[in-house]
Protein backbone atom coordinates (compact mmCIF):
# COMPACT_ATOMS: atom_id res chain seq x y z
CA UNK A 1 0.00 0.00 0.00
CA UNK A 2 2.86 2.40 0.44
CA UNK A 3 4.71 1.88 -2.42
CA UNK A 4 1.25 2.54 -4.51
CA UNK A 5 0.58 5.93 -2.43
CA UNK A 6 3.94 6.76 -2.54
CA UNK A 7 4.69 6.87 -6.98
CA UNK A 8 3.06 10.07 -9.07
CA UNK A 9 -0.59 9.81 -9.56
CA UNK A 10 -1.98 10.44 -12.38
CA UNK A 11 -3.31 14.49 -13.07
CA UNK A 12 -6.74 13.46 -13.22
CA UNK A 13 -7.02 11.69 -10.03
CA UNK A 14 -6.41 15.47 -8.32
CA UNK A 15 -9.02 16.53 -10.72
CA UNK A 16 -12.14 14.26 -9.35
CA UNK A 17 -10.72 14.32 -5.99
CA UNK A 18 -11.31 18.59 -6.08
CA UNK A 19 -14.42 18.03 -7.74
CA UNK A 20 -15.82 15.72 -5.25
CA UNK A 21 -14.66 18.28 -2.58
CA UNK A 22 -15.92 20.69 -4.24
CA UNK A 23 -19.20 19.50 -4.41
CA UNK A 24 -19.19 18.41 -0.72
CA UNK A 25 -18.75 22.35 0.17
CA UNK A 26 -21.31 23.24 -2.22
CA UNK A 27 -24.16 21.15 -0.51
CA UNK A 28 -23.01 22.16 3.13
CA UNK A 29 -23.11 26.16 1.47
CA UNK A 30 -19.10 26.64 2.54
CA UNK A 31 -16.62 28.14 0.02
CA UNK A 32 -12.92 27.16 -0.09
CA UNK A 33 -9.90 29.47 0.27
CA UNK A 34 -6.76 28.86 2.45
CA UNK A 35 -6.34 32.72 2.26
CA UNK A 36 -9.31 33.20 4.70
CA UNK A 37 -8.17 30.97 7.31
CA UNK A 38 -5.03 34.06 8.21
CA UNK A 39 -8.36 36.55 8.61
CA UNK A 40 -10.09 33.38 10.64
CA UNK A 41 -6.39 33.76 12.95
CA UNK A 42 -6.13 37.58 12.96
CA UNK A 43 -9.77 37.10 14.86
CA UNK A 44 -8.73 34.65 17.02
CA UNK A 45 -5.71 36.56 18.08
CA UNK A 46 -7.69 39.68 18.92
CA UNK A 47 -7.74 41.54 15.93
CA UNK A 48 -11.44 42.41 15.83
CA UNK A 49 -10.50 44.70 18.92
CA UNK A 50 -9.16 47.82 16.92
CA UNK A 51 -10.26 46.45 13.43
CA UNK A 52 -13.55 45.70 12.10
CA UNK A 53 -12.73 43.49 9.48
CA UNK A 54 -11.56 41.03 12.32
CA UNK A 55 -15.10 41.22 14.26
CA UNK A 56 -16.63 38.66 13.56
CA UNK A 57 -17.59 34.79 15.08
CA UNK A 58 -14.29 32.76 14.08
CA UNK A 59 -15.90 29.74 15.28
CA UNK A 60 -17.97 29.57 11.94
CA UNK A 61 -14.58 28.77 9.99
CA UNK A 62 -13.36 26.06 12.31
CA UNK A 63 -14.17 23.91 9.61
CA UNK A 64 -11.40 25.71 7.46
CA UNK A 65 -8.75 25.81 9.86
CA UNK A 66 -9.23 21.71 10.21
CA UNK A 67 -8.63 22.10 6.07
CA UNK A 68 -5.89 24.13 6.89
CA UNK A 69 -4.60 21.86 9.58
CA UNK A 70 -4.94 18.48 7.55
CA UNK A 71 -3.10 20.12 4.58
CA UNK A 72 -0.18 20.86 6.82
CA UNK A 73 -0.36 17.47 8.20
CA UNK A 74 -0.84 15.95 4.65
CA UNK A 75 2.27 17.89 3.27
CA UNK A 76 4.17 16.33 6.12
CA UNK A 77 3.68 12.79 5.99
CA UNK A 78 3.87 13.13 1.91
CA UNK A 79 7.11 14.62 2.26
CA UNK A 80 8.49 12.60 5.31
CA UNK A 81 7.60 9.34 4.73
CA UNK A 82 5.95 9.15 1.37
CA UNK A 83 8.83 10.49 -0.77
CA UNK A 84 10.80 8.21 -3.14
CA UNK A 85 13.89 10.22 -3.20
CA UNK A 86 13.74 10.81 -7.41
CA UNK A 87 14.03 14.08 -8.98
CA UNK A 88 10.88 16.02 -9.90
CA UNK A 89 10.32 15.25 -13.56
CA UNK A 90 9.93 17.99 -15.34
CA UNK A 91 9.88 17.81 -19.87
CA UNK A 92 13.18 18.61 -21.42
CA UNK A 93 11.73 21.95 -22.42
CA UNK A 94 10.72 23.07 -19.09
CA UNK A 95 14.22 22.61 -17.70
CA UNK A 96 14.94 24.73 -21.17
CA UNK A 97 12.57 27.69 -20.21
CA UNK A 98 13.85 27.97 -16.26
CA UNK A 99 17.77 27.22 -17.16
CA UNK A 100 17.18 30.60 -19.81
CA UNK A 101 15.63 32.38 -17.20
CA UNK A 102 18.91 31.62 -15.28
CA UNK A 103 17.76 29.41 -12.66
CA UNK A 104 19.17 25.79 -12.44
CA UNK A 105 17.45 23.08 -11.98
CA UNK A 106 18.10 20.88 -9.14
CA UNK A 107 15.78 18.26 -9.50
CA UNK A 108 13.41 19.62 -6.41
CA UNK A 109 9.97 21.16 -6.00
CA UNK A 110 11.46 24.71 -5.18
CA UNK A 111 15.01 25.67 -6.70
CA UNK A 112 17.16 25.87 -4.32
CA UNK A 113 19.31 28.98 -5.97
CA UNK A 114 16.24 30.80 -5.35
CA UNK A 115 14.51 29.31 -2.17
CA UNK A 116 17.75 27.77 -0.39
CA UNK A 117 19.40 28.94 2.92
CA UNK A 118 21.67 30.45 1.09
CA UNK A 119 19.54 32.84 -0.67
CA UNK A 120 18.59 33.99 2.99
CA UNK A 121 22.07 34.81 3.21
CA UNK A 122 22.27 37.62 0.78
CA UNK A 123 20.48 40.76 1.22
CA UNK A 124 18.65 40.47 -2.78
CA UNK A 125 17.35 37.32 -1.60
CA UNK A 126 15.64 38.73 2.02
CA UNK A 127 14.50 41.81 0.04
CA UNK A 128 12.65 39.22 -2.23
CA UNK A 129 11.03 37.51 -0.01
CA UNK A 130 9.33 40.33 2.29
CA UNK A 131 8.51 42.51 -1.14
CA UNK A 132 7.02 39.23 -2.58
CA UNK A 133 5.56 38.39 0.98
CA UNK A 134 4.37 42.10 0.71
CA UNK A 135 2.74 42.05 -2.39
CA UNK A 136 0.80 38.84 -2.10
CA UNK A 137 -0.56 39.47 1.38
CA UNK A 138 -1.81 43.02 -0.34
CA UNK A 139 -3.10 41.34 -3.74
CA UNK A 140 -4.62 38.41 -1.55
CA UNK A 141 -6.58 40.85 0.18
CA UNK A 142 -7.43 43.22 -2.18
CA UNK A 143 -8.67 40.50 -4.92
CA UNK A 144 -10.98 39.25 -1.97
CA UNK A 145 -9.36 35.77 -2.10
CA UNK A 146 -6.51 33.49 -2.56
CA UNK A 147 -5.44 31.46 -5.98
CA UNK A 148 -7.16 28.35 -4.74
CA UNK A 149 -10.56 30.13 -3.39
CA UNK A 150 -10.78 32.48 -6.92
CA UNK A 151 -9.60 29.20 -8.63
CA UNK A 152 -11.50 26.53 -7.28
CA UNK A 153 -14.05 27.90 -5.29
CA UNK A 154 -14.85 31.03 -7.20
CA UNK A 155 -15.36 29.17 -10.80
CA UNK A 156 -16.98 26.36 -9.54
CA UNK A 157 -19.76 28.93 -8.02
CA UNK A 158 -19.89 30.73 -11.34
CA UNK A 159 -18.45 34.03 -9.81
CA UNK A 160 -17.73 36.67 -12.22
CA UNK A 161 -15.29 38.11 -9.57
CA UNK A 162 -13.40 35.18 -9.60
CA UNK A 163 -13.20 34.76 -13.03
CA UNK A 164 -11.97 38.22 -13.12
CA UNK A 165 -9.30 37.49 -10.58
CA UNK A 166 -8.42 34.11 -11.88
CA UNK A 167 -7.44 36.23 -15.25
CA UNK A 168 -5.66 38.70 -13.20
CA UNK A 169 -3.66 35.88 -11.35
CA UNK A 170 -2.71 33.80 -14.74
CA UNK A 171 -1.50 37.92 -16.20
CA UNK A 172 0.47 38.83 -13.60
CA UNK A 173 1.85 35.55 -13.80
CA UNK A 174 3.09 35.83 -17.70
CA UNK A 175 4.19 39.03 -17.13
CA UNK A 176 6.47 37.90 -14.06
CA UNK A 177 7.83 35.04 -15.43
CA UNK A 178 8.55 36.59 -18.90
CA UNK A 179 9.14 40.36 -18.26
CA UNK A 180 10.00 40.64 -14.44
CA UNK A 181 12.07 37.64 -13.22
CA UNK A 182 14.24 38.22 -16.49
CA UNK A 183 14.95 41.73 -15.19
CA UNK A 184 15.63 40.52 -11.78
CA UNK A 185 17.87 37.97 -11.80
Amino acid sequence: MLEFISQPWPWYISGIAIAFIMILLLLYGKTFGLSSNLKTVCTILGAGKNVEFFNFDWRTQKWNLYFLLGSVIGGFIASTWLQNNEPLQLSAATIRDIQSLGVSFDGGLNPAQLFGIEALGSLKGILLLVIGGILIGFGTRYAGGCTSGHAISGLSNLQIPSLIAVIGFFAGGLLMTHFLFPLIF
